[in-house]
């Protein structure tokens, strides 16, 4: 799959910009501080139906306007065209589209924009806490199983009201005490369905995550990644690749298990302790964790290696995604840089970000960025339009979600 054009209206620091892409690699130029980034960060929005720079939408929608809108037009690899469209409404309900038509969830239209982007934020995913680490399960397996998404919602609801429950419970409620057993029961039975669905993943990134550390880091020698998931139980699975096999029903149990033995702590602090909200995805080295024996150039490649390993999960059940990259050349030595950029070139679509023109060695089209615009820019190989309208456009012409 690759996007074709894709349109901001009153998103981040667009008052409305079209801009048209093709497949292979492009490099979107500028400063510091003009909108590159959000461009990437819009095609991100529409894969996963969130940014990742910010949890919720206010910051999304440009100052002063009442909501953004952001539409993209795709191709597959059969030559079959899709538009999708989502209307982003702070405060009111978030409106999708596929070809004109409305979605009667926002996650009817997860997946069908699919992307993988690495950005400077992303050596958190080494470094980080594990917070970031199960974000990135979570957005993964959003676009891989967009049902994923609403067991998510589903689990986040369970654990809200059970939550307040224990809250209820510290307080001297004697109802919240009849009422435990069963909220209980609701965040074992759907914490266990997303447990399940990060534990195949990890198997499933195991593999192509070592190969691509190994690519990037040309060979070298070196100690050898790995990946493992700790669960609030203690349990730890490590991730080998393969086949495997998950037992829902068997996590759940353990789940409550654990909740269970926790009980007296839970009371004291008055939240649940045990759930896949307290789980550990582990980037390793050798056995010992990355996060603290990682240096900063093995972090580094750690980092990217996961979400180019993301992108072949990704296509293992459908169409290839669209990989952004948010200047990263810059931050790589001569020799990563090189073995990065040939990876590029055999990736169906690949939209780069560089301040620096000369820090990205890859062909195809330069795009300019401006403060609120994007223009067509002379490269190294053919030259591509992209139209921006910067600050003059009038969105109130474009037909809206």
């Amino acid at each position: 799959m690759h996007v074709e054009r894709l349109e901001l209206i009153d998103f981040r620091s667009y008052h409305h910009a079209v801009v048209d892409l093709q497949p292979g690699p492009q490099v979107l130029v500028g400063p510091n501080g003009v909108g590159k980034t959000n461009v990437l960060e819009a095609l991100h929005v529409l894969a996963a139906g969130g940014s990742h720079r910010v949890g919720g939408d206010e910051a999304l929608v440009r100052e002063g306007a009442q909501e953004a809108v952001l539409r993209a037009w795709t191709r597959d690899r059969e030559g079959r065209g899709q538009e999708v469209s989502l209307a982003l409404r702070p405060g009111g309900r978030n409106v999708a589209r596929v070809d004109g038509a409305g979605v009667p969830r926002l996650r009817d239209a997860l997946g069908r924009v699919r992307v993988v982007l690495f950005a400077p934020e992303d050596l958190a995913l080494v470094r980080g806490d594990p917070a970031d680490r199960r974000r990135f399960l979570d957005q993964l397996l959003a676009q891989r199983r967009p049902a994923y998404h609403a067991a998510r919602q589903e689990f986040e609801r369970a654990l809200r009201q059970r939550n307040a429950l224990l809250r209820q419970q510290r307080l001297g409620d004697p109802a919240a005490q009849a009422g435990l057993p069963t909220w209980t029961e609701a965040v074992a039975t759907t914490g266990a369905r997303l447990v399940a669905a990060r534990l195949l993943a990890c198997h499933a990134l195991a593999d192509p995550f070592a190969a691509r550390a190994a690519e990037l880091a040309g060979g070298a020698p070196g100690a050898t990644p790995g990946l493992a998931y700790r669960l609030s139980t203690d349990r730890v699975e490590v991730a080998d690749g393969g086949v495997q096999e998950v037992d829902p029903q068997g996590l759940a149990r353990e789940l409550a298990e654990g909740m269970r033995e926790r009980a007296e702590e839970e009371r004291e602090r008055a939240t649940t302790l045990v759930g896949p909200h307290r789980d550990e995805l582990r980037i390793d080295l050798d056995g010992r964790p990355a996060r603290s024996h990682a240096s900063q150039g093995e972090a580094w490649t750690l980092a990217l290696a996961l979400r180019l390993a993301a992108r072949e999960v990704l296509e293992e059940v459908g169409e290839e995604p669209v990989v952004l990259l948010d200047d990263v050349f810059s931050e790589l030595d001569d020799g990563r840089r090189a073995r990065l950029a040939a990876w590029c070139g055999r990736a169906e679509q690949v939209v780069v970000t560089a301040a620096v023109e000369g820090d990205v060695p890859l062909g195809g089209p330069r795009l300019l960025v401006r403060p609120g615009e994007v223009q067509a820019s002379t490269g190294p190989d053919e030259h591509r339009e992209a139209r921006g309208e910067g600050d003059h456009g009038d969105p109130g012409q474009k037909e809206r979600p």
